[in-house]
């Protein structure tokens, strides 16, 4: 399964909300994720990022690999924090985004059981990252203008030049 790579045009839509209680590939889905995101190397990976427009997403922060679907940010704290972010459909670059330090994450497992998820540090930063792929957000479109246009710079320095 390849992760698409910007400026592919499936990396801007919103993603429709995955079916687990009916949708017998989801499974599927989320081992090609799985296998995707540790090849890549990353922690994180959004169906979206392979083309595939349901909202599920996976991560592993050494804790085990975590499915969700149809994840949601239902709260997030008042205290942000400015750090680097990478991203496997933008290889090579990193640009300053601005997160909440926690959030509260609600979704479904594959069995369609209702999960919570409460992050801080990078976990919190991993589920903003990729539910933000999930609605055709990427950390380009989080940085500030400067910054976007030096990132899009080093990004097209790398990959055409």
């Amino acid at each position: 399964m390849e992760i698409l790579a910007h400026p592919n045009p499936a990396l801007a839509q919103r993603a429709a909300d995955a079916e687990p209680g009916s949708d017998r590939g989801l499974r599927r889905l989320v081992e090609d994720l799985a296998h995707a995101m540790y090849d890549a190397p990353g922690v994180g990976l959004a169906a979206t990022q392979v083309g595939v427009l349901k909202r599920v997403l996976v991560y592993d922060i050494d804790d085990g690999l975590v499915a969700v679907c149809n994840p949601v940010i239902v709260s997030r704290s008042d205290e942000v924090e400015l750090d680097d972010e990478g991203c496997l459909s933008l290889p090579g670059i990193t640009v300053p985004v601005e997160r909440a330090c926690s959030v509260v994450c609600e979704g479904v497992d594959l069995d369609g059981h209702a999960m919570r998820i409460e992050g801080e540090g990078l976990l919190a930063r991993v589920l903003q990252h990729e539910t933000d792929h999930l609605d055709g957000v990427l950390i380009i479109d989080r940085a500030t203008a400067q910054d976007r246009k030096d990132a899009l710079r080093r990004y097209h320095e790398l990959h055409t030049g």
